[in-house]
């Protein structure tokens, strides 16, 4: 039977997008119950790409997993009602709320905790003085798409992955936590707010690049792909893949050397340049001189002669992947062991089709918890209903009649 550290905690969550929604579906997966609170036609995020051919949002169905969902009409009064006695609901592990809400009132902290003095209750927010925000402004306001991207390009670069908002969910994930642990000891409910720009300032502070502009040098410029502060790039292969080379250490940087076999040519470079590269902040300043060394080196050789050659080197180094492609590897890994693929995992879903997605990293045991199942929209809605407020058939019946729940 596979392991569920927080079994017997009940969350509820009223959120979108991706801050809230990953926090639960990481509280699910460590065997938390979360009970998603929709409306009735769905979130903003509901339809969001990527979709299927059928247009169903690969997006939500994906970060809403393994969660119970109820679609509730939440602009009815009688709506309303119901999702306030869900969440404040009476359990000793329930009472616990996430929520990234702008213009409910009705499901504000006074007005719940009004209904349940110990509520634990997570508030995602854009800033902190209640300002709407999402990752992508939020980082422009950071200051980071300024030093990312090509040096040879002006103007801002943005990146794909949404790191503030999985952060964000993360340290929700550690807010639910500090409030359970406070309940259990003094008795007394938390409200605790997180906004998605404090998490990107507090990072990029906490890593020291903002007190870094007041220095002499002032603020960084970009350098593409390389590593700030030390050796690394990327080099092209003689049949057009990429590879990322790293040389953080002296013995990394010395192990390169060696298996490119340009240990005289180096330590000439040194004394014509009276540097030491084994140095890491000598090997940053001649970056480009060194990229321009090696680069033969590596598009003499394929993928494959390079994997060859740098397997078991001391190297640290990764060939790029397509999404595809680590897709694939996935799969082929699956098909002969459901745990081979690690990390990842393969879901059937009757919307969706496969499914790839990830267990919960954090290994209990030295165990990947991957108990996940396909969260349908709405389908929860009336055993919800039924379980935590006790209403009959013919209660349930009313509501369905009256468009207050998801028939």
């Amino acid at each position: 039977m596979a392991l569920k550290p927080l079994a017997g905690i009940t969350v509820f969550e009223n959120d979108s997008f991706v801050a809230g929604p990953s926090s639960c579906l990481g509280l699910a997966q460590l065997g938390a119950e979360v009970i998603k609170i929709d409306p009735i036609k769905g979130g903003p995020d509901i339809d969001r790409w990527p979709i299927t051919p059928e247009g169903r949002s690969i997006y939500w169905g994906t970060l809403n997993r393994s969660k119970r969902s109820v679609a509730i009409d939440l602009r009815s009064e009688a709506g309303q009602e119901l999702a306030q006695a869900l969440i404040t609901s009476p359990g000793e592990d329930a009472g616990i709320f996430v929520e990234n809400n702008v213009g409910r009132p009705f499901l504000s902290d006074e007005v719940l905790r009004g209904k349940r003095a110990d509520l634990i209750h997570v508030k995602v927010q854009g800033s902190a003085d209640g300002g709407p925000g999402v990752d992508y402004t939020v980082n422009a306001e950071a200051g980071i798409p300024l030093i990312t991207g090509s040096a040879e390009v002006d103007g801002p670069a943005n990146h794909a992955l949404p790191a503030w908002d999985l952060l964000c969910g993360q340290a929700a994930a550690t807010a639910v936590l500090t409030g359970l642990l406070h309940r259990r000891s003094t008795g007394e409910g938390l409200y605790e707010e997180i906004a998605l720009k404090d998490i990107a300032l507090a990072a990029v502070a906490n890593l020291g690049w903002y007190t870094e502009t007041l220095q002499p040098a002032g603020e960084r410029a970009k350098h593409g792909n390389h590593i700030f502060g030390s050796f690394g790039s990327d080099f092209a292969t003689s049949d057009g893949r990429y590879v990322m080379i790293t040389a953080i250490t002296k013995r990394q940087w010395g192990n390169l050397v060696k298996v490119t076999g340009l240990t005289e040519v180096v330590a000439a470079l040194e004394t014509a340049l009276g540097t030491d590269f084994a140095l890491e902040t000598n090997r940053y300043t001649y970056r480009e001189t060194l990229e321009a060394l090696l680069k033969p080196w590596f598009a003499a050789r394929t993928a494959a002669q390079i994997t060859a050659d740098l397997e078991g080197s001391g190297v640290l180094w990764a060939p790029y992947a397509s999404l595809g492609e680590v897709a694939q590897e996935t799969l082929a890994a699956a098909q002969d062991d459901p745990a081979g693929a690690g990390v990842l995992r393969t879901l059937e879903s009757e919307a969706l089709g496969t499914m790839l997605v990830g267990a919960s990293p954090v290994r209990v045991n030295g165990e990947y918890l991957a108990e996940d199942s396909p969260t349908v929209f709405g389908s929860a809605t009336e055993a919800v209903l039924t379980e935590r407020l006790g209403l009959g058939s013919a209660e349930i019946g009313r509501l369905h009649d009256e468009g207050i729940i998801a028939s």
